[in-house]
């Protein structure tokens, strides 16, 4: 048996398991979940998922590494992936982003620091969906000229 019909009985099984956990967890009902009757069941039940996500995570970063380390062309142009984003992610940073304390609508306060990481990650934002978009509409022009 290979490798992919493996992990499809694997999918299917956990799916199963998924589904019978789900049920269990919708029969308690909302209100035995509210008083906290089965929440020793809920609480298991989120630790498994958090299990599984956690296995999944590494699993994934596990196979990315061994693909990248076994094509050294797809290395490099994943460093140079990663090392534009992270300077990107600076220029955004210290370059566009300004921190204003500020209330919150809950009476906190948001922090100075917190407030630019915000202003940055949507300088971020609109910097690659502007990219995006010139290299979809380069790709675009180029295909119509031939």
């Amino acid at each position: 048996m290979d490798l992919q019909k493996l992990l499809k009985i694997v999918a299917i099984v956990i799916g199963v398991i998924s589904i019978f956990f789900l049920g269990s967890i919708l029969s308690s009902g909302d209100e035995a979940i509210k008083a906290g009757e089965s929440s020793g069941t809920v609480n298991i039940f989120m630790y498994v998922s958090y299990a599984v996500l956690a296995l999944t995570v590494l699993i994934v970063l596990l196979f990315t590494v061994l693909n990248l380390v076994s094509n050294t062309s797809g290395f490099k142009n994943t460093l140079i992936g990663i090392v534009a984003f992270v300077v990107l992610s600076l220029i955004c940073y210290f370059g566009f982003a300004n921190g204003v304390e500020s209330p919150l609508k809950d009476g906190n306060m948001l922090s100075e620091k917190g407030s630019k990481l915000i202003g940055a990650g949507l300088y971020l934002f609109y910097f690659l969906a502007l990219i995006a978009g010139v290299i979809m509409l380069g790709f675009g022009i180029k295909k119509m000229v031939k």
